[in-house]
């Protein structure tokens, strides 16, 4: 089990692949076990699948090769999930319960160490103990130095982000209070602004309802941490968080005056304002000036440059820092070759008008892309039931079948762009990310399980989740106890990204809830097989 969680977690969807067969191989069984009372395993993976193959016929799609290609590939990743979520269900009816809990500390403290790794080695190449402040290489790190921190997955950091904010929950529930503190640790590393939210969110739900009082004082400590995170450690992590806010609060932004920690002309361009980058360049560009003015003027004869060594040398001298307005102090916008053929693909597709119409530099992505579902239902009510279609309106098999590369390889030649996918969240992902580099965030993305099963699996889809999938674990709530927190912390990143999809998270939360019911309620473990 922890060579399968290490394999299947990977990025890489070969890897995914050999894990599936590797584990099948060595512990072969295909008794699911779905039924509709008392089921095994939770049938809103059936379900998801039925409503795929209905809505293929449905929008008369049946005859396009490249649609079908689309169709069998969705319904190929539903069924890993169905192989995964059985596997990591026979570990748990297979062992004992001090046998998965060996495992997933193992897991999680290799998870770590390699995030320690990572970090050591940017300290190692900037020569800063704190890269979140180094402003030093184009910015290369600063406040995106958690982004290079993806843990043993080498996903992204918010999948490494993820994985931590389960351990915390994990360890804290269990009185495992040092591995706790670990463990937040790592996740404050990842930067994750969005995960340090929807875990203080569960804390706090564990503060006032389910928690003793020693678990009470290392929430406190918990949310200590974050609090020392974003004001010491990186600052403009919260310049960041309070813009994201006034955003999805569709507050008008106004240019604020800097804090006397961090001028102006030291903060980062993702943290600022138009108005506050407009003052910025211009400080930049008179500071410029005098530096070049400076250089031009005559040297002083040589007596005087005598005597003004000679008062120099009165007291300490002092070496000259570097100009914190240099360029290498300062981000770059570079256009990638990733960009480059997105933006050549705009052009040949015709998609500019629509590309710039769905951007806002006043509201995030994300709350974009709830307002262009409500708008495709409001033009499309009858598709309101059943959804646009697997890979018709928002998902990252969606993404992924552009042959873009935006979310993985896919062969050319299959490639399939649904109108309604290209004319909202395509379009709307490409407003953000062939912009600058500033916008590229996770909260311009459309990416949400809950966006993609309400616009392509229709309210049919949606209920099927809530019901088969999150009612599954949550009825049993009365004996859970970290499952009770990981549920809630899990409804707040199905928020996040497609997460079904990423092939990676979910088999961890499904492991974590199937061995708490385990333990608590033996009862609903039994294997039918």
């Amino acid at each position: 089990m922890l060579v399968f969680l290490i394999l299947f977690l990977n990025v890489k969807l070969v890897i995914k692949l050999a894990a599936i067969l590797l584990i099948f191989l060595l512990r072969p069984g295909f008794k699911f076990g779905f039924r509709l009372r008392h089921s095994r395993l939770p049938l809103f993976y059936p379900f998801s699948i039925a409503l795929a193959l209905f809505n293929w016929v449905a929008t008369g799609q049946a005859g396009n090769l490249n649609y079908g290609v689309l169709v069998a590939t969705g319904i190929f990743f539903w069924i890993l999930c169905i192989g995964a979520a059985h596997q990591v269900k026979r570990s748990v009816e297979q062992n004992e319960p001090a046998v998965i809990h060996r495992t997933l500390l193992v897991f999680f403290v290799l998870n770590a160490l390699v995030s320690l790794a990572v970090y050591a080695g940017i300290v190692w190449e900037t020569g800063a103990i704190n890269p979140y402040q180094y402003q030093g290489d184009y910015q290369k790190y600063f406040i995106g130095t958690g982004d290079y921190i993806k843990g043993i997955s080498f996903d992204t950091s918010t999948t490494n982000a993820v994985i931590n904010a389960f351990a915390v929950l994990y360890f804290l529930v269990r009185g495992k209070y040092g591995w706790t503190l670990f463990s937040m640790a790592i996740l404050l590393l990842t930067g994750s602004n969005i995960s340090n939210l929807i875990l203080t969110c569960t804390l706090l739900y564990l503060f006032i309802f389910r928690s003793t009082r020693n678990q009470k004082s290392m929430i406190v400590v918990c949310l200590l941490s974050i609090v020392v995170f974003l004001v010491k450690v990186s600052p403009q992590n919260s310049s960041y968080i309070s813009n994201a806010v006034e955003k999805f609060m569709n507050k008008k932004q106004e240019s604020k005056p800097a804090g006397k920690e961090i001028p102006l002309t030291q903060r980062a361009d993702s943290t600022l304002t138009e108005e506050e980058q407009k003052q910025k360049w211009a400080q930049q560009a008179i500071d410029s000036m005098y530096l070049a003015m400076v250089s031009r003027q005559p040297a002083a004869p040589v007596a005087t440059k005598a005597i003004a060594v000679a008062d120099t040398l009165k007291e300490k001298p002092v070496i000259p820092q570097p100009n914190i307005h240099t360029a290498p102090f300062q981000h770059r916008e570079d256009t990638t070759r990733f960009q480059a053929n997105l933006l050549e693909f705009i052009t040949t597709d015709s998609l500019k008008q629509k590309t710039d119409s769905s951007f806002s530099s006043s509201k995030p992505g994300k709350l974009i892309a709830l307002m262009q579902i409500a708008d495709h239902f409001k033009q499309h009510p009858a598709q309101l039931i059943t959804g646009a279609g697997m890979g018709m309106f928002s998902s990252k098999l969606a993404f992924r079948a552009t042959a873009l590369k935006i979310a993985g390889g896919y062969p050319q030649r299959f490639s399939f762009i649904g109108t309604d996918f290209k004319e909202n969240h395509l379009a709307l992902y490409l407003a953000y990310f062939t912009r600058s580099s500033r916008g590229h965030s996770i909260i311009n993305t459309p990416n949400s399980t809950f966006g993609q099963l309400l616009s392509e699996y229709g309210l049919a889809g949606l209920g099927c989740f809530l019901v088969f999938y999150l009612g599954f674990f949550g009825k049993n709530y009365k004996q859970l106890t970290y499952g009770i927190p990981l549920l809630l912390l899990m409804t707040g990143f199905f928020f996040v990204d497609y997460w079904f999809e990423q092939l990676s998270v979910t088999v961890l939360f499904e492991l974590l809830l199937f061995l708490d019911l385990k333990e608590h309620n033996p009862l609903t473990l039994n294997d039918p097989a």
